[in-house]
């Protein structure tokens, strides 16, 4: 495929390199180089996307200084300071010298970077070119972490168990069990790591990969407190058909089972790219599955089960039981998946592309959050939108039997369907003509103004 360069402006695009930070920006990408503009992306060496999947892209690796220790830690507050402390020279060098000498006829006019991979502002700010700053979590959440900073820096941290179910001031619905907590640092550096992301700095404008109709006073209270436009122009996972960018191979043979399953029936399990549980919740999952009598379809990461390589840990005689009534693959094709007939609900982690991906195909869903972010998508899922359960407790197969079934067959599960699908048409509205085509064209004319 020919490289479009019909303005003769190159936008350097910088993603954040976990899986639901690269999606979205290469989903914007495919958008701006369909406006005109020639697309560079500079990437880690760590979790590194596939060029191959985007011949319209240049791709440019930089060395990330990870040690083999620090990326099979899995501690990704660790990694992100890393990664900006080992970046900065690096990625200044890749500009001045290999993206500049593959598009000589084109000046950078703009970097957008992901908020996690802040040293590409400070390079943008050394070499005076214009800097956006993509958010691919939600609205509500940036407000929550806000409050996680504060409340550490008040000394309020952590919270003792009293606290949990309270609701916190100026948040409902959201508990403190619901704010966004990592596991895999301390506090103090979750906190410091956020205090940086959070910080707009010299940016000229903030992308947020969310749409208006699910956020609208969340992106009100957030455009207050900013001194720069607010571009709010998701689902971008629907703003451009693309390649698959994921990095786990796909098993699309899943979908030729979905073929065979009747209307709404099955129950996709996903819990996404980085959370692992143990053997005793791999157990009640299954057999509270195969208790409910409904197909599902069970995607089992690699190394996802603790002290298991795949399904070795599934319990004696859960295959024999369930039969063809499961399908189960190391990864699936997520949003053919969520948009074929017989999907009729969504057990998820609840990270923010996921949600976005299940509203955007009136799915309602099945919520088990583990850790960030995926606490407050959980708790809007199921409190403010009301498309969804949440399992709060610890897992156990009788209640995820009884959500199950909840959520297929029973009037509660119709109702949220409902809910779901006219979600669904209100994004449709916003991409044909409503806010999301709207913050489009804005977004374009302001960097074609750089």
């Amino acid at each position: 495929m020919e490289k479009k360069q019909q303005s003769g402006q190159l936008l350097v695009l910088v993603p954040c390199p976990y899986q639901g930070h690269i999606n979205p920006m290469l989903k914007l990408g495919t958008f701006l180089h369909s406006k005109g503009f020639s697309i560079s992306i500079v990437h880690t060496h760590f979790n590194s996307p596939n060029p191959s999947n985007h011949p319209e892209f240049t791709f440019f690796p930089i060395p990330d200084g990870l040690t083999a220790d620090q990326i099979s830690s899995g501690n990704v507050v660790a990694i992100v300071f890393a990664i900006n402390a080992n970046c900065k020279a690096s990625f200044k060098q890749c500009l001045t010298d290999r993206v500049t000498e593959r598009e000589p006829q084109n000046k950078i006019t703009c970097i957008i970077y992901d908020e996690f991979m802040y040293f590409s502002e400070s390079v943008a700010n050394d070499l005076n070119i214009p800097r956006i700053l993509l958010r691919t979590q939600s609205a509500t959440n940036f407000i929550a972490r806000n409050a996680v900073i504060q409340l550490h820096s008040n000394g309020c941290t952590p919270f003792p168990e009293s606290m949990l179910v309270n609701s916190v001031d100026e948040l409902h619905p959201l508990r403190f069990k619901d704010l966004p907590i990592t596991i895999f640092d301390t506090l103090e550096n979750y906190s410091k790591v956020l205090a940086i992301a959070n910080n707009v700095r010299t940016s000229s404008a903030i992308i947020w990969n969310t749409p208006d109709c699910l956020e609208q006073s969340s992106l009100a209270k957030v455009q207050q407190q900013c001194q720069v436009p607010i571009f709010s122009i998701g689902p971008l996972h629907k703003i451009a058909t693309v390649a698959s960018s994921s990095l786990l191979e796909e098993d699309t043979g899943c979908v030729a089972w979905l073929d065979k399953q009747s209307h709404n029936s099955v129950i996709y399990v996903s819990l996404g790219s980085l959370a692992s549980i143990s053997e005793k919740e791999i157990a009640e999952m299954a057999w509270g599955l195969n208790n409910s009598r409904q197909p599902f379809l069970w995607v089992i990461r690699p190394g996802s089960i603790c002290g298991s390589d795949w399904i070795e840990l599934l319990p004696q005689g859960f295959l024999e039981a369930v039969g063809e009534r499961s399908c189960i693959v190391k990864w699936a094709p997520q949003m053919e998946v969520l948009a074929h007939g017989a999907v009729g609900g969504f057990w998820s982690h609840c990270g923010w592309n996921s949600t976005l991906e299940s509203i955007s195909e009136g799915v309602p869903m099945l919520c088990r959050p583990c850790f960030s972010d995926q606490k407050v998508n959980a708790r809007y899922v199921s409190e403010v939108w009301k498309i969804g359960i949440q399992l709060e407790n610890e897992l156990e197969r009788g209640e995820i039997e009884r959500a199950v079934r909840k959520l297929l067959v029973d009037d509660d599960g119709k109702g949220m369907r409902v809910r779901a699908k006219e979600l669904k048409e209100k994004i449709e509205v916003s991409m044909k003509g409503g806010s999301t085509y709207h913050f489009l064209n804005e977004l374009v004319k302001l960097i074609r103004s750089f």
